[in-house]
């Protein structure tokens, strides 16, 4: 079932999320509901705060990147195969180099901005199942996994630009809230009785 996304100005997106375990009810319809709603609105992550849950849960899926002919061979093969959930997570490190890359967000249409972020990261995770993984990415793969992580820590992409960038930004941003904006899948907007 696809679930509408939530908005930017949701409070629920300013949350950090609460850990979840094996008895989390519905947990297998939950995560069903998120892939159908990642994939109709062609996004290659959702964090449960998107659809209104303050839980410890996001899920990547990197293939569409693997179209992608400015990365390697390697590259796009390690894109076309990584779809995992994370449960629970925690970033252990970020290390390497800054590099700046166009974000966007499944909560914040029609907005992108170059995000620096490091290349590197440790995360130790539990998947579907409730077993435990530490793993290191980098390069993409690690920039859409921190960007997910994020949902779940409150923040977005937004708040890593600069204050510039965010006053230029602002009236985009309160017509987001408003639910002043063309989008093509369901959303659900903090300032409209119901979302559409």
């Amino acid at each position: 079932m696809i679930l509408p996304i939530v908005a930017y100005g949701d409070p629920v997106l300013r949350k950090v999320c609460s850990d979840i375990d094996q008895e989390y009810e519905g947990l297998e319809t939950l995560l069903s509901n998120m892939w159908d709603t990642m994939y109709n609105a062609n996004g290659v992550g959702l964090a449960a705060p998107q659809i209104g849950l303050p839980i410890r849960l996001f899920m990547v899926d990197t293939s569409p990147f693997a179209e992608d002919e400015d990365l390697t061979v390697e590259e796009r093969e390690q894109l076309a195969g990584f779809k995992k959930v994370f449960i629970n997570a925690t970033i252990i490190e970020e290390t390497g180099t800054n590099w700046a890359f166009n974000e966007g967000c499944l909560s914040i249409p029609d907005i992108r901005e170059d995000v620096s972020r490091q290349d590197t990261i440790n995360i130790r995770y539990m998947d579907e199942e409730f077993k435990w993984h530490t793993h290191t990415y980098d390069g993409l793969l690690a920039r859409v996994i921190q960007h997910e992580y994020d949902h779940i820590e409150g923040i977005l992409f937004t708040d890593k630009i600069s204050s510039l960038k965010k006053r230029l930004l602002k009236g985009k941003l309160t017509n987001i809230t408003k639910g002043k904006i063309q989008v093509d899948y369901k959303m659900r907007f903090p300032m409209l009785k119901k979302g559409r």
